[in-house]
């Protein structure tokens, strides 16, 4: 019963958020309430939600002053020179946008951390999409499958949960893999060529009005006060060359010499705010690279890190009181956004496991594995993580279900190592996974729906999981 049940609270959730007929917060609350009482342990309740929101409160507390942090940074004007390189690559071509953005979330993504890899990518990136009326669904899905490939880093979680529930040595699990995994980020790259390509068929040609349409959410000017004048032309004729042709050179019937006198006058963020600060640019890298070390290293609880990293950020750059107040309105709605998600995410993982519904459904699906796949249970492993990561954390499934598995392995002369390796399969999908702290900041940011999110990126993101694991099995990994 408590089976069937887990899998409808998932099923309805899902259901409800992708056809917007629930807010994604009011989901995450009232349907495991709703389901906790079916289960007639409504009593309990409370004591479910305390224990999710005890649990996932450190990642609420690092989220919210990581994104001060970012955001002082990116107000500073550190990640300008990040978007002007991103600029001189991309031209404004769709396409290239695309493929800009997996690689820019795949090298963000080696400090293990999905929310950070987002928030660096999303503010990079986002105002290109927005002024060239690209999708944003394809920047989500895109940053989301690129960072769930490596997000198997050995510090980045996963293969640390594996190797520790199989009491196994992470590095065994890992350098392995490296082959299947390459071939996976390959996979994604392929992807966006190709999802880049669709948005530069679907935009044509850019008009005048359709480049410099009044935002209110994100400013781009060009070099002068605004974008007008000869600014706004050269970005007109840089956009009207850059959209209109699905050819292989990406830059419409426009030269390279064409494009390059509007390079300047396409700017990601504003070059001329207020709040730059270009005489403390080196201190601002130095204290965000010994910050991102530091997480590496693990020298402090990343919470600690972030909290210690914004109150120093916003004490250098903006020393009067007023300034500093300013700065934190300014990033409070995504704060509060994705705070309140984080605690939303807790009900639906308190009553998830306070109830026994992730037990029992990883136990049925575990039950029901024919004996005949015995000696297959790596492949086993490597499909069945799909799913099972994207519906439950990487704490249930790599601590609860991965040993289970290992175990029936075993049984068949299957190693732990290989399914420990089959394991990180499903990573890919799970970065998108309604449980996952990060992917909220990923979707909060770009202000798009998680439901729309969702719809999206689900076929992508397993279709890359499989591209993993069919590499595992083809190299003799997995």
């Amino acid at each position: 019963m408590l089976t069937i049940l887990g899998f409808t609270m998932i099923a309805t959730f899902l259901v409800l958020i992708m056809l917007k007929k629930m807010s994604p917060i009011a989901a995450l609350v009232l349907i495991p309430a709703l389901f906790c009482v079916f289960v007639g342990k409504g009593a309990k309740l409370g004591d479910y939600v305390i224990d999710g929101v005890t649990s996932l409160a450190p990642t609420a507390a690092m989220l919210m002053f990581a994104i001060v942090y970012f955001g002082v940074m990116i107000d500073v004007g550190l990640f300008d020179p990040i978007v002007r390189g991103i600029l001189k690559f991309c031209k404004a071509d769709p396409l290239r946008i695309v493929v800009g953005t997996a690689v820019l979330a795949a090298i963000v993504s080696l400090d293990g951390d999905g929310s950070t890899t987002f928030m660096i990518t999303v503010s990079a990136m986002y105002p290109l999409y927005k002024r060239l009326k690209m999708s944003l669904v394809v920047m989500t899905g895109v940053a989301a499958m690129a960072n769930g490939v490596m997000n198997t880093l050995p510090w980045g979680g996963p293969t640390a949960r594996a190797a520790t529930a199989l009491k196994l040595d992470a590095s065994d699990i890992f350098v392995p893999m490296i082959p299947a995994l390459a071939v996976g980020l390959l996979g994604v790259l392929a992807l966006s060529y190709v999802l880049g390509r669709r948005e530069r068929k679907r935009l044509g040609v850019l008009t005048l009005d359709e480049v410099l349409e009044p935002e209110t959410e994100t400013v781009l000017v060009g070099a002068g006060a605004g974008a007008s004048g000869d600014g706004a032309t050269a970005l007109a004729k840089q956009a009207a060359r850059t959209g209109g042709s699905d050819s292989g050179s990406g830059t419409g019937s426009g030269t390279d010499a064409d494009l390059s006198e509007a390079d300047d006058d396409f700017q990601g963020l504003d070059p001329h705010r207020a709040t730059l600060r270009p005489k403390l640019y080196w201190f601002n890298a130095l204290l965000t690279v010994t910050l991102l070390t530091a997480m590496i290293m693990e020298w402090l609880p990343i919470p600690v890190l972030f909290l210690l990293g914004a109150a120093l950020a916003l004490t250098v750059n903006f020393p009067h009181m007023p300034d500093q107040k300013a700065r934190l309105g300014a990033h409070a709605e995504n704060v509060l956004n994705v705070s309140g998600m984080v605690f939303a995410a807790a009900v639906f993982t308190g009553v998830l496991q306070g109830t026994g519904m992730v037990d029992h459904m990883s136990k049925w699906l575990v039950s029901n594995i024919p004996d005949g796949m015995g000696p297959h249970m790596a492949l086993v492993t490597g499909v069945l993580s799909i799913p099972l990561t994207y519906f439950m954390s990487n704490d249930g499934f790599y601590f609860g279900v991965l040993p289970v598995l290992a175990e029936a392995g075993q049984a068949h002369g299957v190693s732990s190592l290989e399914i420990a390796r089959a394991s990180l399969v499903g990573q890919p999908l799970h970065m998108s996974s309604p449980l996952v702290p990060a992917v909220y900041v990923l979707v909060g940011m770009a202000k798009v729906e998680f439901g729309d999110h969702t719809r999206f990126v689900v076929k992508w993101a397993a279709l890359t999981s499989l591209v993993v694991l069919g590499a595992g099995i083809l190299f003799g990994i997995i």
